[in-house]
């Protein structure tokens, strides 16, 4: 390997193990100008009977030469980098890789530092190809190595940009419509010519701020999963209340310093059983960033969060960062997000700073999830119905009817057709109840304070007929835990929610709205523009503060997903 070559990969790496913030971009099909080093020689050229073995392994999907052999999903952009270049390399000039080639292999090294696994990509690879270069550094041979570097390069770009499992895959409904992007194309136009492939890439990346902490916060868990020594607390019976006795409260003050949930200058024996004093605020912290009551008692779950290792919440930021890049990077309107195992709704006025924020009830975890998904706000309904769902009505109302038929009457609810033609409201017979088992009618709620529905619900179309609203029972937003609900999403400040969604809507002031919580009497109100709402499944989240907060799987999304992005590659033998 010539001395220039080492210097210049040598280089790459630095450029790559540095930290540095990305300028967010819109999506891109390739389009946009590159900038170039000067004084660079030509591509190198190939011989017609190198070219056409060129084109045979395009056109086969297949280079033994890779990790993972079988690039047929990646072929049509291969053959978009290589179409038009006259029988020319991308990577090589004069027999030696370009500065370009060498800088985007140290990104393939540490894709890791991106969320993503190396090897994907022939990371352990590089270094030796590019070593074989200068001792056997042969047409065939330079031209494998452009295409490896092609391949690995288009799918480290493909995962970088989209994911490396199509959302649908997991969620039905969470499919948001993406712009087309050929890494191909992308990579010829925008990235062999680079004066920095790290900017260059960084113009496909998720450009929200959410996204770039979360990247930082698995560099920093990254490094804690290498310093972590193995030494679990001892379990608990049952909570430890502040100023009582625990028999390892020293070890318990070291592992909180070394979460960063504790300073440093806090001083507790190594043999102390003292529960109390700083110990306990910091458990608080602690309990805060875990989604766990914070207290400040030391109970079985405090102690099973403190204990797990710092290698899953690495793969937890991993799957987040996964998840972020499945979001559209431009919206018409600023979106409104709930993630489900935070239970928190963000209304955002611009990328990155939420104009609202509130606690959230979701979907039981056992029985009635909250389906993921991306749709479209297009009206609010004041003083709403509860059209009651069949699974509900036959499995909880109909009993509760047979054993008192006058059940529909206390509860402010009436049987009607599917038609909207009033059945009864009074005694239900039996008759209507066997109608109601049936399926032949239906049961609603009327609009009022006993409502489930509360004053407002909030529409945004869907197969699922899942939508925001308000609750007459607020007791559940003090909870840590908050998957109550029958699969809709119960906002806390219904109002805050009302004014700002309707914001853009003529003559719909705060006034206004209260106006509409208390008039008595259902109104739709149209929205002059849809609002993006996006349900979403994050169990990491780094915050503004530099803190991250980490939530329990409570569906079990993330270890599917981690099934899922695993095996994306396995099957390319």
């Amino acid at each position: 390997m010539s001395n220039q070559r080492m210097a210049l990969a040598v280089a790459g790496l630095w450029l790559v193990s540095c930290g540095g913030s990305f300028p967010g971009a819109a999506r891109t099909s390739g389009d946009g100008p590159s900038v170039t080093r000067q004084g660079q020689d030509a591509p190198q050229a190939l011989s017609p009977a190198t070219a056409e073995e060129l084109k045979g392994i395009v056109a086969s999907g297949k280079l033994a030469d890779l990790r993972w052999p079988n690039f047929s999903d990646r072929r049509e952009a291969v053959e978009a980098f290589y179409d038009g270049a006259e029988d020319r390399l991308g990577w090589i000039r004069a027999g030696e890789p370009t500065p370009q080639a060498l800088e985007l292999v140290g990104l393939l090294e540490t894709a890791e530092q991106k969320g993503l696994n190396a090897e994907d990509y022939d990371g352990p690879r590089w270094s030796a190809r590019v070593q074989s270069l200068g001792s056997a550094g042969n047409e065939a041979t330079l031209m494998r190595f452009d295409v490896a570097l092609t391949v690995s390069a288009i799918r480290y770009v493909t995962d970088l940009h989209l994911g490396k499992v199509s959302p649908a895959t997991l969620h039905k409904d969470f499919d948001p419509e993406r712009k087309k992007h050929n890494a191909g194309i992308f990579l010829r136009e925008n990235v062999t010519q680079a004066a920095s492939v790290k900017d260059a890439l960084a113009r496909i990346e998720p450009p929200f701020p959410g996204y770039q902490r979360a990247l930082i916060a698995l560099g920093e868990y990254t490094k804690l999963a290498k310093e972590e020594a193995p030494d679990p607390l001892p379990q608990v019976p049952k909570p430890v209340d502040p100023g009582k006795t625990y028999e390892a409260a020293g070890k318990l003050a070291r592992r909180l310093q070394f979460l960063g949930d504790s300073p440093a200058t806090l001083d507790v024996p190594s043999d102390s059983q003292s529960f109390s004093g700083e110990l306990v605020v910091a458990v608080k912290r602690f309990q805060t960033r875990h989604g766990l009551e914070a207290a400040g008692k030391l109970g079985p779950q405090t102690i099973t969060e403190l204990n797990t290792p710092m290698s899953r919440r690495v793969e937890q930021l991993r799957l987040t960062l996964e998840r972020w890049r499945w979001v559209p990077h431009e919206f018409p309107e600023p979106p409104v997000v709930v993630n489900i195992p935070e239970f928190v709704l963000r209304a955002y006025e611009q990328p990155g700073t939420p104009a609202l924020m509130m606690p959230v009830v979701v979907g039981r975890a056992m029985r009635t999830q909250t389906p993921v998904m991306e749709q479209d706000m297009k009206y609010v309904v004041f003083w709403p119905y509860w059209n009651v769902p069949p699974s509900i009505l036959r499995n909880e109302l109909v009993p509760k009817i047979a054993k008192d038929p006058n059940y529909l009457a206390k509860n402010e609810y009436e049987v009607v057709t599917y038609g909207g033609q009033l059945v009864t409201e009074g005694t239900v017979s039996e008759e209507v109840l066997a109608q109601l088992r049936a399926g032949k009618l239906m049961v609603r709620q009327k609009p009022g304070p006993k409502n489930a529905l509360g004053l407002i619900k909030f529409i945004f179309p869907n197969s699922n007929n899942v939508y925001l609203h308000s609750t007459p029972s607020q007791a559940a937003f003090s909870q840590s835990r908050r998957d109550f609900s029958h699969g809709c999403i119960r906002v806390e400040d219904p109002k805050a929610l009302a004014v700002w969604v309707l914001r853009n809507n003529p003559g719909w002031t705060r006034a206004r709205v209260e106006e509409a919580f208390k008039a008595q009497k259902e109104q739709q109100v149209n929205l002059p523009r849809t609002i993006p709402v996006l349900i979403v499944y994050g169990t990491a989240v780094a915050k503004e503060g530099g803190e991250t907060y980490f939530f329990d799987d409570i569906y079990g999304f993330d270890k599917e997903l981690a099934r899922l992005t695993a095996a994306a590659y396995a099957s390319k033998n």
